[in-house]
């Protein structure tokens, strides 16, 4: 921990993204005891501009935009960072897996992963969505399949280098079972390379579903939601072009929050090679 916070304190860009999130989070947290209005009801007439009493005015339907910008990334941020936790977690494991019993598990996984990342993540989502319907657990679930593709391959990478470390050997021969070793000799070792896929796919994962809710394939209205948001203002882009500058900043403000953080994460703890994944 006092790694983490040298670092971040010598460089400016990881703690200004740090601060960054840490305000998001703690305005979703609390927004919903101190924002003015019910983000669904209607308290004014369609598209007034900003005043006293409407602080960033109303949408199309006379909702209050201060309430809604506010209450608008609690679920996306839920989605996204149940979705990095799972494909860190879940794409750490099998990716351990498959360095660990290599041959036709690895060839397995392998060809998976590269079939996957051969699908457009969009088509992947409309596909998914139309067989099993539009919900936040969906969603989750979907996305969690998407980002889990970088995380297979990069702890991948890590445990066939584990695997040639004395430590792991002599497991073997003590007559531990793969599962055991797995769990108890090579995750350990990659806690911290998977703190940054974490962190790496919550990122991506957070845009993934804005750009999703804005296409009409993640979350549905009347959910304050930032995509949503843009979307629907869109009708009104000339006369109240605010009506997405504010949600389109709230989204742009987060992820770079969070990419700033985790660049810090990654020089922390020495793993220049996952930065590089970012996009994977």
């Amino acid at each position: 921990m006092n790694r983490i916070l040298s670092v971040l304190l010598r460089r400016p860009m990881a703690l200004l993204g740090l601060v960054l999130v840490l305000v998001h989070l703690v305005a979703a947290v609390t927004a919903p005891w101190w924002v003015p209005h019910d983000p669904t009801a209607l308290v004014a007439p369609a598209l007034e501009p900003p005043s006293a009493e409407h602080r960033f005015g109303t949408d199309e339907l006379g909702r209050d935009f201060l309430s809604r910008v506010f209450l608008g990334g609690r679920v996306a941020i839920v989605v996204a960072l149940t979705a990095g936790l799972i494909a860190a977690l879940g794409g750490g494991l099998v990716g351990l897996a498959a360095a660990y019993y290599r041959g036709l598990f690895d060839d397995a996984v392998s060809r998976l992963v590269e079939l996957k990342l051969a699908i457009p993540s969009i088509l992947f989502v409309a596909l998914f969505v139309t067989g099993f319907g539009q919900s936040v657990a969906v969603l989750v679930v979907v996305i969690a399949i998407i980002k889990m593709m970088g995380a297979i391959r990069t702890s991948r990478a890590a445990g066939i280098q584990l695997m040639e470390l004395g430590y792991v050997k002599a497991a073997q021969l003590r007559g531990e079972r793969g599962p055991t070793i797995i769990v108890r000799e090579l995750l350990p070792n990659v806690a911290d390379l998977l703190l940054v896929e974490f962190a790496l796919r919550s990122s991506s994962a957070l845009l993934l579903v804005s750009a999703l809710s804005f296409l009409g394939l993640g979350l549905t209205p009347p959910t304050p939601d930032w995509g949503l948001m843009v979307h629907a203002g869109l009708s009104a882009i000339h006369s109240e072009p605010w009506l997405i500058l504010i949600p389109a900043m709230c989204i742009s403000t987060l992820v770079i929050g969070v990419n700033f953080a985790t660049e810090g994460l990654a020089d922390a703890f020495g793993l220049d090679a996952a930065r590089g994944s970012a996009h994977g």
